[in-house]
C-alpha cells in the first residue's frame, strides 16, 4: 500500500531530480514532433494529422505545466506559503484537463466542417508521420510510467502521452484505409474517433483533479479506516474535527481532535500515531490536538510539525 510514502516530510523530495529530466526529454521530443506533424498535415491535407498535432501541442503545454508544478511543489515553505507551493501540482492537473477539453472542442468544429467538404488526403504521409508519433509518444510515456502510480500530476502526463500513442495508431489505420479505398471521409472520421478517445481518457483526470482542488479526500485514503484507527488508540474516548485533505498530488494532511480524558499522552504516543498514519494511510502531515474531555481547558498535545 504505502509504496513511496516514506519520504514525504523531507523539505525537498528526492523525486524532484528524476521527473525533471523526463519532462525535459518529453517536451523536446514532442515539440519537434508537433512541428513535423502539423506541417505534414497541412501539406497532405489530412485533418486527422492536424487534429493529432493540435492535440500533441496541448500535450506539450500540459507537460510544461506538469513540469513547472513538480518543480514548484519541491520548493521549501515560505512565510506566505507555509506549505510551500505543493498544491501547484493540483492546479496543473486541473489546467491540464481543461486544456485538453479546449483542444477537443477546436478539433471537433473543424472535423465536422470536413465531413461537409471532404478534401483529398495523402494516405502515405499520414501513415509515415503517425507511425513516428507512436514512437515519440510511446517513448515519452515510458519516462513517466514509474512516477505515475503515486502522483496524479505525473499520471496526467502519462495518460496524455499514452492517449497520443493510441491516437497515432488510429491515424495509421486511417491512412492505410485511405490508400486502399481512396475515400476521403475516412480522414474526418478518424479525427472524430481520435477526439472521442481523448475525451474519454481525460474525463477521469478532470474529475480527480477537481476533487483534489476542492480538498476532497484523495482516492487512496479511506476516511472510515482512519477514523476507526484513531478511535481505537489506547486512552482515546472519541475523536472529532477529523479533516483529511490533499496538499499536492502526492501528499496529504490530517487534523483531528482526540478526546483523552484523564491521560496526558507522552510525545512518543503522538510520534507513533503520526508514523502509523503515514505508513498505513500515506498521510505525511498529521496534526493532532488532545483534549481532556468536557472541561474548558483543553490540553494541547502538539504533534511534531514537519
Amino acid at each position: 500500500m504505502g509504496a513511496g510514502h516514506h519520504h514525504h516530510h523531507h523539505p525537498a523530495p528526492p523525486k524532484g531530480a528524476h521527473p525533471g529530466s523526463a519532462f525535459a526529454i518529453a517536451v523536446g521530443l514532442n515539440l519537434a514532433f508537433v512541428v513535423v506533424e502539423g506541417a505534414a498535415g497541412w501539406i497532405s491535407g489530412s485533418m486527422a494529422l492536424i487534429a493529432d498535432a493540435g492535440h500533441n501541442l496541448s500535450d506539450v503545454l500540459s507537460l510544461v505545466l506538469a513540469w513547472v508544478a513538480s518543480v514548484l511543489a519541491a520548493r521549501p515553505p515560505s512565510e506566505r506559503f507555509t506549505y510551500g507551493l505543493k498544491s501547484s501540482s493540483i492546479l496543473a492537473a486541473i489546467a491540464n484537463a481543461a486544456l485538453l477539453w479546449v483542444a477537443i472542442g477546436g478539433i471537433l468544429v473543424e472535423t465536422i466542417r470536413r465531413f461537409a467538404d471532404p478534401a483529398s488526403v495523402g494516405g502515405a504521409a499520414m501513415i509515415a508521420v503517425a507511425a513516428a508519433g507512436i514512437i515519440v509518444n510511446g517513448a515519452s510515456a515510458l519516462l513517466f510510467a514509474k512516477g505515475s502510480k503515486s502522483d496524479l500530476n505525473l499520471r496526467a502526463a502519462f495518460v496524455h502521452l499514452m492517449a497520443d500513442a493510441a491516437v497515432s495508431a488510429g491515424v495509421v489505420v486511417a491512412g492505410v484505409m485511405i490508400l486502399l479505398t481512396g475515400r476521403a471521409w475516412i480522414d474526418p472520421l478518424a479525427s472524430l474517433i481520435v477526439t472521442a478517445v481523448i475525451a474519454w481518457s481525460s474525463w477521469h483526470l478532470l474529475r480527480d483533479s477537481l476533487r483534489l482542488g476542492m480538498l476532497g479526500v484523495p482516492d487512496a485514503i479511506d476516511v472510515g479506516e482512519v477514523r476507526t484507527y484513531l478511535e481505537a488508540l489506547p486512552g482515546v474516548e472519541r475523536i472529532h474535527h477529523l479533516h483529511i485533505w490533499p496538499m499536492s498530488t502526492t501528499e496529504s494532511a490530517l487534523t483531528a481532535h482526540l478526546v483523552m480524558p484523564g491521560t496526558r499522552p507522552a510525545d512518543a504516543f503522538l510520534h507513533d500515531v503520526a508514523h502509523e498514519l503515514e505508513h498505513r494511510f500515506g498521510i505525511g502531515h498529521p496534526t493532532l490536538q488532545v483534549e481532556a474531555g468536557d472541561q474548558d481547558c483543553a490540553i494541547h498535545g502538539h504533534a511534531h510539525h514537519h
